[in-house]
């Protein structure tokens, strides 16, 4: 059974289109609750807007040639109380890439920038990626230029 009940929507997974590469995911469902599994987390997650959108850009990020042995999800940041959706370390262990996901019904807004620089200020990672499944932002910052693309990000070279 495929339904959820997304804040006040009932829709079906099937009907609703994010801007990603097709996957198929295991889904089960408990006590009227669904879960979705995580191939970084190795469990069966609660199936929320967010949790659907964050798992379709754990798979896109694989797909997209990123390890999965080192995206790291829903952590708090060091010495703060505030968690990220995802993170992407290099092979020395540094934080490379930070994304925020938001529901589909979520705007990428003015907020929702402002959440993330106040990430950014507790890890400075170089990229940075913004979606709801529906909309990719995608910020690159180097030697104080930042280049905004409306891109996934691609990562050929660190294949497991």
């Amino acid at each position: 059974m495929n339904s959820y009940l997304w804040p006040r929507i009932n829709f079906n997974l099937k009907d609703v289109q994010l801007n990603f590469d097709n996957f198929n995911f295991q889904i089960k469902t408990e006590n009227n609750q669904n879960y979705i599994w995580d191939i970084v987390r190795k469990k069966h997650c609660v199936l929320t807007p967010e949790e659907y959108v964050r798992q379709h850009c754990i798979h896109q990020l694989v797909k997209n040639g990123y390890a999965v042995s080192r995206i790291s999800i829903e952590h708090s940041f060091p010495k703060s109380s505030k968690r990220y959706d995802i993170i992407y370390f290099d092979e020395l262990g540094v934080p490379t890439l930070l994304i925020e996901c938001k529901a589909p019904h979520v705007t990428l807004s003015q907020q929702v920038l402002e959440q993330v620089s106040g990430y950014v200020e507790l890890l400075n990672v170089p990229n940075i990626l913004i979606t709801n499944g529906l909309n990719h932002y995608s910020f690159s910052r180097k030697h104080k230029n930042i280049t905004v693309t409306q891109e996934f990000p691609v990562n050929a070279k660190n294949r497991d």
